[in-house]
């Protein structure tokens, strides 16, 4: 597999995250973090399985834990796989954030 990684930062008003994206055969591994700096944090694992998608919240977060399920989701459903995200963030995001997280995410993945 050709490409299978990649990292990019993102800016929003006064907000920058890091997005680091591993893809493997059967999956990927993305880490979103507030900042520079790679962080870990509130870590989902999804998996697709024959009756839908499996989420489990391996390390809850405090914040925009419903964007981070729908993400998973998403993601594992795309590549019919597992999807294991994790995402340091200091504050909850905003609609405008979510939404070109997850585009930029699903349109690299969708290469």
């Amino acid at each position: 597999m050709q490409n299978n990684k990649v990292e990019y930062n993102i800016r929003f008003d006064d907000r920058e995250f890091t997005i680091f994206i591993l893809k493997a055969s059967n999956g990927c591994f993305i880490s979103i973090s507030e900042g520079s700096a790679h962080r870990l944090g509130a870590l989902n694992v999804s998996l697709v399985g024959s009756v839908g998608t499996s989420t489990a919240r391996v390390i809850p977060s405090k914040h925009d834990s419903i964007f981070l399920d729908m993400l998973s989701q998403r993601v594992a459903s795309m590549l019919n796989g597992i999807c294991i995200i994790s995402m340091s963030i200091s504050a909850p995001l905003d609609a405008t954030a979510m939404k070109s997280i997850m585009n930029n995410i699903v349109a690299y993945l969708s290469e």
